[in-house]
């Protein structure tokens, strides 16, 4: 190798480093002034809500002046709707994937459907809170209760949970499978014992970080008539409901700057919730993780 092909190789990797440091630069930047960000959002609502976060505040119901404005009903509204949303979802979800996964011919409609429930989990929310309006609300005449919020939440996060689910079951190693077919096992049997218990760690991570995103939208149900102020808690399926997030939407938009703090208070109720599931997901998947 002549020395101008040397030194055109070492202009070269020298172009390429430098390209790499300054993307690498980028990107670092990029990450820290996004966690920035999120701390000072973080700092601000901790600062204005902290002081109202007492035992009151989560036995109290919304109430007009902020000294007496609870969550009580937000929190158990939002219990009863993941009460109905949680085993709709998971089960149809989870029966969905091991039928596309296991039973379902290998062929282009098979394929389609694939795509297309990949397709609807970056659908936004607020088509599925329109659908939700138009057939359990309206055609089914479930009114503003609990039962039409769970199953339209059920529709937003069931291609979530399918997707999760079809990407734990092909985790699976092959030669598990076959092992299990070669003992004499069924198809069903295979699933049951083999497929299932390997492939619960994602199942549940998916399945919990889905609820946590129903926990936290608003769209849906604003479109399908929650109420934003109520002083009872539900007593079945039937009834009335209001949620966290629209509690909070619905302080947001007092004037009074007390009712921002008070807000804060439930945005802070809000974040622990959602990261309590979120850890307890990644709790889940590491622990059963190890057994396969």
């Amino acid at each position: 190798m002549s020395l101008l092909d040397k030194q055109k190789m070492n202009k070269n990797i020298s172009n390429r480093l430098a390209i790499n440091f300054g993307f690498r630069t980028l990107f670092l930047a990029a990450t820290w002034f996004a966690l920035f960000v999120l701390l000072v959002l973080f700092i601000r609502v901790f600062n204005q809500g902290f002081q109202y976060i007492d035992l009151h505040f989560f036995t109290n119901f919304a109430s007009r002046n902020p000294e007496n404005a609870g969550i009580y009903a937000a929190i158990m509204g939002t219990i009863w709707l993941m009460a109905v949303t949680a085993p709709v979802s998971i089960i149809l979800g989870v029966g969905t994937a091991i039928y596309l996964e296991q039973y379902a011919k290998k062929n282009k409609f098979t394929e389609l459907i694939k795509i297309n429930i990949a397709n609807l989990a970056g659908v936004p929310s607020i088509v599925f809170g329109l659908l939700g309006l138009t057939v359990f609300v309206r055609l089914m005449e479930m009114g503003r209760s609990v039962l039409a919020g769970g199953l339209t939440m059920s529709l937003l996060i069931l291609p979530i949970i399918v997707v999760a689910a079809q990407e734990a079951l092909r985790s699976v190693p092959t030669p598990t499978q076959e092992a299990s077919y070669a003992m004499g096992a069924s198809k069903w049997q295979t699933v049951r014992r083999v497929l299932l218990p390997a492939a619960v760690p994602g199942m549940l991570t998916g399945s919990i970080l889905a609820l946590s995103r129903a926990i936290g939208e608003t769209a849906p149900l604003i479109m399908i008539g929650a109420l934003t102020f109520i002083a009872f808690v539900p007593g079945s399926v039937w009834s009335g409901f209001t949620v966290m997030p629209i509690q909070i939407f619905n302080w947001t938009g007092r004037p009074q700057e007390d009712f921002q703090n008070v807000a804060a208070a439930g945005i802070i109720v809000l974040l622990a919730m959602l990261i309590l599931m979120n850890l307890t997901a990644v709790l889940i998947r590491n622990k059963l993780s190890k057994r396969y």
